[in-house]
């Protein structure tokens, strides 16, 4: 397998160009989600690389009861659709219940399953079920081989064009770190690597009532997966971060984004060459 297809144009895998799966973390308004999807659109055909637009209509998992979570799931979609038709790129975003899958397939081109409920066998299979890209980020908690139950309950119930991420590993409280090792453990079992550079260099609840994050770590990560070998690179992107809702400490500011890409599509060139 090795290979995701998700748009007539955009394979994901092996032989084919490095992925860009980025956004802001969560929907803030459609005007700006639009004009977030088109200025990285922009940076990404300037780089000649595929995009699929990522974000979520609903951040289920915020560390504090006050925070913000995004829009409605159907407010949320009908924003999604519009990026997909006004700007002319796939888009990508999580479920959390296993009654979403079916809503947000009508939408979007990916599922995702987020980190915190990769083992949720009921939300797997509903997304199995979708016929859509099933994106499944590895939990924190979780070994690279642990994975391959995640893998088996996905293909039982039908799914075939999955991708899975690394996103980091607890270490310790309030702390993440990456052990490289796991992207050839889970590419041993047939599917297309995704490499989350930005949740990697998350601070879970590192900040009290919310997370923190170490966004200069971003680029150092991101490039060390791309000598490992990944075939799409999972990146927030967020015009101002500092002041945005949510996960604003590990974004990439927009501004640095084809800065930050380009000595990454340069190593992994390189390592396709090898």
């Amino acid at each position: 397998m090795n290979s995701a297809t998700i748009t007539s144009n955009i394979t994901i895998g092996e032989g084919h160009p490095l992925t860009l799966i980025g956004g802001p973390c969560v929907i803030e308004s459609e005007d700006f989600t639009l004009k977030m999807a088109d200025e990285i659109k922009q940076v990404c055909d300037r780089l000649s690389i595929p995009f699929i637009f990522k974000s979520s209509f609903d951040k289920a998992n915020r560390t504090s009861i006050n925070s913000f979570r995004g829009q409605a799931i159907y407010e949320g979609l009908e924003i999604l659709q519009k990026v997909k038709e006004k700007i002319g790129v796939p888009v990508l975003t999580d479920i959390h219940e296993s009654s979403q899958a079916a809503i947000a397939a009508e939408v979007v081109d990916v599922l995702q399953i987020p980190a915190f409920l990769c083992r949720q066998t009921d939300l797997l299979v509903a997304a199995a079920e979708t016929g859509r890209v099933v994106n499944v980020k590895k939990g924190q908690f979780l070994a690279p081989w642990d994975m391959k139950n995640v893998v088996r309950k996905l293909e039982t119930s039908g799914a075939r064009n999955i991708l899975l991420t690394e996103r980091g590993t607890s270490f310790g409280y309030n702390a993440l770190v990456v052990d490289y090792r796991s992207l050839p453990q889970m590419r041993a079992f047939g599917y297309p690597i995704v490499f989350d550079a930005t949740h990697s260099v998350q601070m879970p609840g590192g900040q009290g009532d919310k997370s923190g994050g170490q966004r200069h770590f971003v680029p150092t990560l991101a490039r060390a997966a791309a000598a490992v070998g990944i075939d799409a690179l999972f990146m927030e992107v967020h015009a101002d971060p500092d002041n945005a809702p949510s996960d604003g400490p590990n974004m990439i500011p927009l501004e640095q984004l084809e800065a930050v890409l380009k000595p990454i599509l340069q190593i992994r060139a390189a390592v396709a060459q090898s």
